[in-house]
Order: structure tokens, then sequence, then C-alpha cells
């Protein structure tokens, strides 16, 4: 078996004018792609070839395996990524997940100063994540590839906050897409529905 590339869940100028077409283009079939060709290149006509890719996550962690973890970890962030944006998202959450914010992190006013502040002070490339604990909602930050599959955690959302995914559209400026991203990105259903599981 192959792991193959994702579609993103709408067209690559959805999200625009926050994230542009050439942004989403160049880092879904650039970025994303070569991902998912490193990792099929490293694990052909090995036992892993035949394992979920939350299997391989796993496994390659647990072995140390960095080229085989870094990679598919990738894949699997970026896939969860484009379903934490939606056009015409944004803004403040509805349903449980708002009702959890509101309890366990403060009202959504403190979870946006929280997060935001997670992101931008991810020193270098990764991750800032909304997850679920230990039965508790949580913001976290991952450097590089790290995710919070492999520390126990249930990820409900997250933004990438490597220079890639926001360069051409805001320069040096990760806080201001980090704002974009919540004021008109975030697919709080896509949360809800993670919540859920």
């Amino acid at each position: 078996m192959s792991f193959s590339l994702p579609d993103l869940p709408y067209a690559y100028d959805a999200l625009a004018p926050h994230i542009s077409k050439e942004t989403l283009t160049f880092h879904h079939t650039k970025h994303h792609q070569t991902y998912v060709t490193n990792l099929n290149n490293l694990i052909h006509d090995t036992p892993q070839a035949s394992l979920s890719l939350e299997e391989v996550i796993t496994q390659s962690h647990h072995k140390k395996e960095g080229g085989i973890f870094n990679n598919a970890a990738q894949v699997w962030n970026h896939t969860f990524y484009w379903k934490s944006m939606t056009p015409r998202g944004g803004g403040s959450p509805t349903g449980a997940i708002a009702a959890r914010i509101d309890a366990e992190l403060g009202g959504y006013s403190a979870f946006q100063e929280a997060f935001t502040k997670a992101a931008s002070t991810q020193f270098g490339s990764g991750w800032v994540w909304l997850i679920e604990d230990q039965g508790r909602l949580a913001i976290t930050k991952t450097g590089n590839a790290d995710l919070p599959l492999v520390h126990g955690q249930k990820a409900l959302l997250t933004c990438d906050v490597w220079e890639h995914a926001y360069y051409l559209d805001f320069q040096n400026r990760r806080p201001d897409y980090v704002s974009v991203f919540l004021d008109y990105l975030v697919n709080w259903d896509f949360a809800n529905k993670n919540l859920n599981q």
C-alpha cells in the first residue's frame, strides 16, 4: 500500500483573500506532496507499507525512526490543517466546543489570546493546537513534525506556523496570519466533530 496526497476540502482559491491561491497551491502540491512522496519511498517494501498512517507515525516515533516519523507526521498534520480551515469560517465557536472553551479556557477572548501567543512564540517551524488532554481542553505547540497523537492527546484543530504556510501572504508577520486564521478561516464544525469522536 502507498499513501497518496489527499484532495483539499475546497478549491485552491477558496480561502482568498485571507490565504492566496498561490500559497495554497504551493503548500499543497509541493510541500504536502513531498512529504507523501518521501514517506512512500522510505517505507516501500517494508512491513510499514501495510500499516495505517497513524500506525506508521506511532511505530516510527517509538522506534526513533526520524525520517519516517517526520514525513508521516507531516502528511497527517497537513491533512488535519486543511480541515481545520473552511471558507467563511472563523470567529467565535459554536456548539459543544464553545461551551468547553468558556468553561475550561476562560472564554473565547482568552482562548484567542493564548492561541495567538502560542503560535507567535513557537521558535522556528511547528504547529499550534487546540487539544483535549486527559478530558480537558488545552492549547499546545509542537516543533517541526511533532503532533499530539504521540503524546496521548486528541487534536481538535491546528494552525501551521511553518513559514511556507504564510510567508508569501504575510512575510514575517506570523501574528497577523494567526489572527486571520482565527477571524476568517478556523473551522469550528471540524473541531466539534473531533471533540465528539
